[in-house]
């Protein structure tokens, strides 16, 4: 993998893990209720479903992108318009409902064992994110290399951001509970995010592997 690639992956993942979602709805829920420290169960929970997520988009990939060009120009553009796609979905999609979130995901008493099996179950269960991964990993991946090597960086790469921004999400909360609740806040951010979501899709389909 090339400097240039891992750079383009990495603003990929940073906008990808900053996007409020399932995970970041959970999380900030349980710091509001719990406080920051036992919401860092969330999140470790979150990138170890992830983790097991990548382990299963990856599985065979290295077959499938060595057997044909014709299948590998169908990954890369599948992934390419599902990333313009969830671009588009951001930018159009109604303000979330933090307050509807909180009472769906949250019990009053939790431990922070369950936080962290729950927080696996909310990522395992989110079909967006394999799908998501199965889209993004073959875009850079070199198949003339390792293909071990690589995995372990890209997946290194997305749990660190992950575990990051959950956390800034974990500390805003609990500290300014009702800021990330702004409907026009959060539109913003979505437009902001959905835009580059578009942008790389884009890039990536003109772009020669």
């Amino acid at each position: 993998m090339t400097i240039q690639s891992w750079l383009m992956y990495l603003t990929l993942v940073i906008v990808a893990t900053s996007t409020p979602g399932p995970a970041v709805l959970f999380i900030t829920t349980n710091s509001t209720l719990h406080g920051w420290r036992k919401a860092a169960f969330a999140a470790l929970g979150n990138i170890v479903g992830l983790f097991c997520l990548g382990i299963i988009a990856i599985t065979g990939l290295g077959t499938i992108l060595k057997t044909s060009e014709i299948i590998f120009n169908i990954i890369k553009y599948a992934g390419a318009g599902y990333l313009i796609y969830l671009g588009l979905k951001l930018i159009f999609q109604k303000s979330l409902d933090f307050a509807k979130m909180q009472n769906q995901l949250i019990s009053p008493n939790v431990s922070s064992q369950k936080i962290f099996f729950q927080a696996l179950g909310v990522a395992l269960s989110n079909p967006k994110a394999i799908v998501f991964l199965t889209a993004l990993f073959p875009q850079f991946v070199k198949i003339n290399e390792a293909l071990i090597p690589q995995f372990s960086l890209l997946i290194a790469t997305l749990m660190i951001f992950s575990f990051s921004f959950l956390m800034f999400y974990a500390l805003l909360a609990y500290r300014a509970k009702t800021w990330i609740s702004k409907p026009n806040r959060i539109k913003v951010f979505n437009r902001t995010s959905g835009s580059i979501f578009i942008g790389i899709g884009i890039l990536l389909a003109t772009s020669n592997k």
